[in-house]
């Protein structure tokens, strides 16, 4: 008999402290203010990255617009900027590229369905114009029924190597007037794209 008995402790006792544990740790209820003062408290070190990397993304921006007396509240738009950051995403994680290249020129034939060709339409013609003021490479973009065309032409020659080598994506992601870009969106200063 107490052998049964000790069996059943143990047999019970793990489920009992497993739905304990589960009951403690339920974030539904979570207050999130209170969590991160005990979090701080107890490391002295706050985490400086507020997640996902579109959230943090925004934030910045917000963090940004709350500390400029001249920001026009009546004009910011942060969905808009969230829809680009979506664009953005879909884009990178979504589009199919296939280049080729002729002399020093390179051509990519950018396609993909749903948010993704939106995305592919959204982005490309507007990064090509960027290309061309920001780096004087000239540049053409053209939407087709899969997508888009980005053909960039270089001079000299030798710097087809590089295009080659930076592909779609890194061309997509050649400038630094993306953060710029970002601000304008928000501000309602700057067309989706």
């Amino acid at each position: 008999m107490k052998s049964a008995l000790l069996a059943a402790v143990l047999i019970i006792a793990p489920s009992i402290a497993l739905a304990q544990h589960v009951e403690t740790n339920d974030h539904a209820g979570m207050d999130h203010a209170t969590h991160a003062v005990s979090a701080q408290n107890e490391s002295q070190v706050a985490p400086t990255e507020p997640g996902q990397a579109a959230f943090a993304a925004m934030a910045k921006i917000v963090e940004i617009l709350n500390a400029d007396p001249e920001t026009d509240w009546d004009k910011v738009d942060i969905d808009a900027l969230r829809e680009h950051l979506v664009d953005m995403k879909n884009l990178t994680e979504g589009a199919q590229v296939v280049a080729s290249t002729s002399g020093n020129q390179i051509t990519f034939f950018v396609s993909g369905e749903g948010l993704v060709k939106r995305a592919i339409q959204n982005m490309v013609p507007a990064h090509a114009a960027e290309l061309k003021a920001s780096l004087g490479w000239s540049t053409a973009a053209e939407l087709t029924v899969e997508g888009a065309t980005l053909t960039v032409t270089t001079s000299p020659e030798l710097e087809i190597v590089k295009l080659v080598g930076l592909g779609f994506f890194g061309i997509m992601a050649t400038g630094a007037h993306h953060q710029a870009h970002h601000l304008m969106i928000a501000r309602g200063e700057g067309a989706h794209s």
